[in-house]
């Protein structure tokens, strides 16, 4: 037998009857009314083919009479109509209204059927009920009001049993109902598990090892502060009491939460013991005083920066803008490729310097990107640049515990160091070694205008260069003995384009030509001298130079006079370089020299 449903328009009339029915009896009626009227007045009497009227009544003659038969056809063809009205209203709910005379009947919406067989949920009786209604009826006598209270915290659970109820109705309603159903419980586990965690998130608490806390300029150096002890709530309990009170159908029990103390791997004491200088470099940097006024500034506001666990260090947010009023000089530096005299041009140095410290120290590089022309106080695709809005350098501080960076400038030496507790395995050291792997040749020429020259009479200021493309391995030794030398990231350089002085508007003022790049009023680029030319011979990182004694800043690019100091290996893989186009105002200055005699 299938499942029995009835319709909730079709239970509007008390009795219980059919519309076809309620106008039969409303048509039998009106005929009933019909014969009592005829017949008023007087009363007949049959008696076969023949009548006789009762004495008292009127001898006019009489009437015909109606075709009885007439009207019982037609009260029957009527009753078929009517019937087969109701039938399609109820068959097709998109119809028409039809106005009966008595009330309008409505084109019926389609409604939820409501359950005819006898159905119960353990226990709660369905039958007669809809989807909906059943839904109300289960959570009336089961509501969820579930919560977890740890101290005076309360944290509500959501409604783990939404689902599962319906679920169950969806089987009841779409297809052939049992009797009898009992509301399961089971197969929550992964449900509860991710509300617990969620707990763990609100109220864990990580211990705190002893590490420094903060910095002293007086003494220029750092300040340890004691431990503190974490707290940790105890998932598989709590996880066993909520999938308890689940299973016993107590969807509103209020659940304490239990914990334990979470004591820290490191103490105060034992952090002075274990702190140490894990990673430095060195860079040196020109006789230009504005430049070497702008690294000292920067590594002042870099010097005693504490970075904590899983903390990312922004360069830029911690310098900060470099401006005039808080001391910055006008130096050179790149602006869309270009060499201009900029507020703050040479803290690329620092960032540089910064980079190399770190990643000797083991630490994550999560933002690096190099010049667009080569650096020339660190070896090629060994340098980090940056900008106020524009590049950046960050690192994440993946150590157990709190570091320090202490960075300091001294006679034209430029200083990173990092202090912290070990994150290699001792004995493992990280550095960087790069090589240049191809010569790129020179941007096409600049044309400057010179009236002073004859039409067909070309100067050349500079000569320009050609670029460079670098690879950079990170070096990974243990003991001395290199155990990896994987490519780190590949850098690509531009070249410096040529400077060209020509005369091409006919027109030729003062009748003689300078035609010497000595006595030209155009800033001049030159190429390398002895003096400057980084010798390289050494390998990566051993660049030396001939000091040149510290002047006074002149206009243009200054020369490089820097060296790089080797340091020991110290970080974990940096982040692919950016390559070329990372010209950004702020960054470096390119290799000059002054110009050959002659």
């Amino acid at each position: 037998m299938g499942t029995t449903y009835r319709s909730n328009s079709s239970s509007s009339s008390g009795s219980g009857r059919s519309r076809a029915q309620q106008t039969r009896a409303r048509s039998g009626s009106a005929s009933r009314t019909g014969r009592s009227a005829s017949s008023s007045g007087r009363r007949t009497e049959y008696s076969g083919n023949s009548y006789t009227a009762r004495r008292g009544y009127s001898s006019r003659k009489r009437k015909p009479s109606p075709d009885y038969r007439l009207i019982a056809v037609a009260g029957v063809l009527l009753i078929l109509v009517i019937a087969a009205i109701a039938y399609g209203m109820t068959s097709n709910p998109s119809r028409s209204p039809v106005d009966s005379g008595e009330e309008t009947l409505m084109a019926a919406t389609e409604t939820e059927t409501e359950l005819v067989k006898e159905v119960t949920v353990d226990g709660i009786s369905i039958t007669g009920l809809s989807r909906d209604e059943a839904e109300a009826a289960i959570l009336e006598k089961y509501p969820w009001k579930m919560k977890v209270t740890l101290r005076d915290d309360v944290y509500e659970i959501g409604n783990l049993m939404e689902g599962k109820v319906s679920a169950l109705l969806e089987e009841i309603f779409s297809g052939e109902p049992k009797e009898s159903y009992t509301l399961d419980t089971s197969g929550l586990e992964e449900a509860v598990s991710a509300q617990v965690a969620a707990m763990a998130e609100r109220w864990d608490k990580e211990p705190k090892n002893g590490s420094i806390s903060s910095y002293d300029a007086s003494s220029d150096s750092f300040l340890f502060a004691g431990e503190e002890a974490g707290f940790a709530i105890n998932r598989e309990k709590l996880a066993a009491d909520i999938l308890a009170a689940i299973q016993a159908k107590d969807f509103d029990a209020d659940i304490t939460a239990e914990g334990s103390a979470v004591e820290p791997e490191i103490t105060q004491a034992g952090a002075r013991d274990l702190y140490k200088t894990i990673g430095t470099y060195t860079t040196q940097t020109t006789n230009n005083s504005n430049r070497n006024t702008n690294v000292r500034l920067a590594a002042e506001k870099l010097n005693g920066t504490i970075v904590q666990p899983g903390q990312e260090l922004s360069f830029n947010a911690t310098v900060g803008e470099r401006t005039e009023a808080k001391g910055y000089k006008s130096a050179a530096a790149y602006n869309n490729g270009e060499v201009v005299q900029e507020i703050g041009g040479g803290v690329c140095q620092v960032s540089t310097t910064l980079y190399n410290a770190v990643l000797r120290a083991g630490l994550k590089i999560s933002r690096r990107q190099s010049h667009t022309f080569e650096p020339s106080y660190v070896t090629p695709g060994m340098d980090a640049t940056v900008s106020w809005g524009g590049p950046d350098f960050c690192f994440v501080n993946t150590s157990k515990a709190a570091i320090g960076i202490k960075a300091s400038y001294y006679d034209r030496t430029m200083t990173v160091s990092v202090y912290g507790i070990p994150v290699l395995e001792d004995g493992v050291t990280y550095s960087l070694e790069s090589t240049k792997i191809a010569d790129t040749d020179p941007p096409a020429p600049t044309y400057e205008e010179d009236q002073t020259l004859q039409p067909d009479e070309e100067v050349t200021v500079s000569s320009g260069s050609g670029g460079s493309r670098w690879e950079t391995r990170l070096v990974i030794k243990k003991d001395g003995e290199t155990i990896s030398r994987e490519i780190d990231h590949t850098t690509t350089y531009k070249g410096h384009a040529p400077v060209i002085r020509r005369n091409t508007s006919g027109v030729v003022i003062g009748g003689e030509t300078e035609t010497s790049t000595e006595t030209s009023s155009q800033p001049q680029e030159v190429t390398p001298g002895p003096q400057s030319e980084p010798d390289i011979s050494q390998g990566p990182g051993s660049l030396t130079t001939q000091p040149v004694p510290e002047t006074s800043p002149q206009p243009g690019p200054e020369p490089s006079t820097e060296a790089v100091t080797p340091q020991p290996a110290g970080p974990v893989p940096v982040s692919p370089d950016a390559g070329p186009g990372s010209d950004y105002p702020g960054g470096d200055t390119p290799i000059v020299a002054p110009a050959p005699p002659g």
